[in-house]
């Protein structure tokens, strides 16, 4: 009763507060990431703009750049061009990933959608990415480090913003067509106006692919009669926002996916099929009452819904279909609401503080995951001095308090800085703790014949710090921004496969003893020249160290990644290119077992475009992924054909690897109007 009386008075309290966003112009035609990019004047999309100018590492990754590289899903987008982050799709677009950030796991990295949280509240390390097309991205922002604060559990090493397309108070508005080598096709569409009663947006696209090689010729069994993935993904997208005054703004947004996508395997699969329905949408409320107050107020809801089809092909007899599952559900709905305000104390002092408020549950009938239903409460708060107080340099103090109705409570504290020294120099920085809540599968999970939760898990603590150093030059049209960082994260209670339990031949999850050890660094450099060419390179470097010395499945120990675009504003054409290099990586395909080396790849991405028109409404756009067509993957265990085994019976196992995107050709066609 308490906490529903507090939200009904801050939301009560709301409606006398916020400015309306700005329209946002057209993004220019600039491959290059930015650092910060500003998209209205509200709390939240402000946020890591305020979060960049109090320390935070922060990374934008511009639409224009995605659509110039032809990059069909935003796993491939930031596969190729967010600085430091390393992602891996299973098998190419539309698949699971594989992801690390300052030497993070997949579970490490929060995922959002304008702002909304859509990592899965069954699987922490199952990502939204699968279904998410790039054709919806206004631009990606990539906060590093633990972004507990604002955003919640699991910001651990950092949290990827993914921002859709912005209101407009004039029409605007894009089609694109597109085909493939890889028997894809791509149609998209979206439109921004202002009215006199408010700003509409709306957007769609549809992927489609009726199937490619997902594997090494030598890793498919005879009993795999499906033997090209392919995935049908479609997307609607809607926003109204009203100004009641200049201090009174509300926004509403949809958004709907249906898509159905193969789970490729190279033995026994006739039919293996993810078919996805999700709802995200949202209510915002931006108010503001005072030049020194604001206050933000949003409620989301999303719901994830899959139905799961696995038809194996029998062994003993062939032409019989053994059908393991059938329309089995999986999912789960997330909902609540988050409050935030901004007050300016006095000059040179800012205080944020918030309430947090999540409500979640899902089931699974295929790891046997019963219902089960979640809540979790937080308050949190930051105190900010700003250069009008001391000059030059801008502090941040935070603390954030998580009592999740499930598992223990915890508390986490950051502090941040930024000092601009002269000759364009900078020190930046952030230190602090973080934690992560185990999901459903680690707490619930009991599939007789793989593996078991344990509702008394412990959440994953750590500790961690990063500093930056860089400077800016300019001379002319010439501009160079360059960044070193270094960076370290201590983890304990670290959640994994703790222990196997013999006579129910599970694996039993657990709270892993000992310390797990992370230290890297990062360096980056952009750099503009006159007539449009700009070019870009990063380098990082991960050691990411269990007690016993060995290196966390999954991370790579070096990754590289450099681009050069060129787009003259006086010349119908542009192009650009992008290398990245994965170094070495590590996988124990069972728990406990060997480790197999794979990674120690370059891939090249091509791209070319030409404007038809003087006004550049229409554009041509070729690209070329994976120009050297390198075999690259992640190896998995899989079951060779043996007549005797059944369904589920694995007599004789075997080694393969998922391949990512192979030499991809693709041309599209845009016609732009505003």
């Amino acid at each position: 009763m308490r906490k529903t009386i507090l939200i009904e008075a801050v939301a009560i309290g709301a409606l006398t507060l916020l400015p309306g966003a700005l329209a946002r112009a057209q993004t220019a035609d600039n491959a290059a990431p930015q650092e910060v990019v500003v998209t209205a004047q509200n709390l939240e999309d402000t946020l890591p703009e305020q979060l960049s100018q109090a320390g935070v590492k922060v990374d934008v990754v511009q639409g224009q750049a995605v659509r110039n590289g032809g990059y069909q899903d935003v796993a491939g987008a930031l596969q190729a061009l967010a600085p430091g982050l390393y992602i891996l799709p299973k098998n190419g677009p539309f698949d699971y990933v594989n992801i690390s950030l300052m030497g993070s796991r997949t579970e490490d990295v929060l995922w959002l959608v304008d702002g909304v949280r859509i990592n899965n509240r069954l699987y922490s390390g199952t990502t939204r990415l699968d279904t998410m097309p790039s054709s919806i991205v206004d631009h990606l922002e990539v906060l590093d480090g633990g972004q507990a604060l604002f955003y919640g559990t699991q910001a651990v090493a950092g949290a990827v913003n993914i921002v859709t397309k912005p209101f407009s108070s004039v029409p605007s508005g894009s089609g694109s067509l597109s085909g493939d080598s890889n028997n894809s096709r791509h149609i998209d569409f979206n439109y921004a106006n202002g009215f006199r009663f408010g700003q509409l947006v709306f957007y769609g696209s549809q992927d489609r692919s009726t199937g490619y090689q997902a594997f090494r010729d030598q890793d498919y069994q005879p009993s795999a009669s499906n033997r090209d993935r392919g995935y049908n993904v479609t997307t609607l997208g809607i926003k109204y926002g009203v100004d009641f005054t200049p201090q009174l703004r509300l926004d509403a947004s949809y958004q709907r996916t249906d898509a159905d996508l193969d789970y490729a395997l190279p033995y026994r699969v006739a039919r293996d099929v993810n078919s996805r329905k999700e709802d995200v949408g949202t209510l915002k409320l931006d108010y503001q009452a005072l030049d020194n107050l604001a206050v933000f107020i949003k409620g989301y809801y999303h719901n994830w819904h899959t139905d799961y089809d696995t038809y194996y092909n029998d062994l003993a007899t062939p032409g019989i279909i053994d059908v393991l599952y059938q329309d089995a559900f999986w999912g789960y709905k997330d909902h609540g609401v988050n409050a935030l305000r901004r007050w300016d104390v006095s000059r040179g002092i800012q205080v944020y503080f918030g309430y947090d408020e999540q409500q979640y549950g899902g089931r699974d009938e295929v790891l046997v995951i019963t219902q089960h239903n979640e809540e979790t409460q937080a308050g949190f708060a930051q105190l900010r001095l700003t250069p009008e107080l001391i000059p030059h340099l801008t502090l941040a103090a935070d603390a954030r308090y998580n009592s999740p109705s499930v598992g223990q409570e915890a508390t986490i504290w950051n502090f941040s800085g930024l000092y601009q020294l002269p000759a364009d120099l900078y020190l930046k920085g952030e230190a602090g703790t973080n934690f992560r809540l185990p999901d459903a599968e680690e707490l619930f999970a009991n599939d007789p014949q793989d593996e078991r939760g344990d509702p008394n898990l412990k959440p994953e603590r750590s500790t961690s710090a990063n500093a930056s150093f860089g400077g800016r030059f300019t001379l002319g049209d010439e501009k160079l921004h360059w960044e070193l960082t270094g960076f370290m994260r201590n983890i304990t209670d670290l959640i994994d496969y703790a222990s196997f339990d013999a006579a129910t031949g599970q694996s039993v999850l657990g709270n892993v003893p000992g310390t797990v050890r992370v230290r890297g660094a990062e360096a980056e450099m952009e750099i503009s020249f006159a007539d449009g060419l700009n070019g870009n390179a990063n380098y990082t470097f991960n050691h990411a160290r269990q007690d016993t010395g060995q290196q966390i499945d999954d991370i790579p120990q070096s990754l590289f990644k450099a681009g050069v675009d060129y787009h003259p504003v006086s010349r119908p054409f542009g192009a650009t290119v992008t290398v990245n290099y994965v170094g070495e990586v590590s996988r124990a395909i069972t728990p406990g077992g060997p480790e197999y080396s794979y990674g120690d790849y370059v891939t090249v991405d091509l791209s070319g475009r030409y404007f038809l028109d003087a006004q550049r409404h229409q554009t041509l756009n070729l690209s070329i992924r994976n120009l050297l067509d390198r075999q690259y993957g992640t190896p998995a265990r899989g079951c060779q054909d043996v007549p005797t085994d059944g369904p589920y019976d694995c007599s004789s196992p075997y080694i393969y690897v998922n391949l990512g995107l192979p030499r991809t050709y693709a041309l599209s066609y845009t016609y732009r109007f505003w």
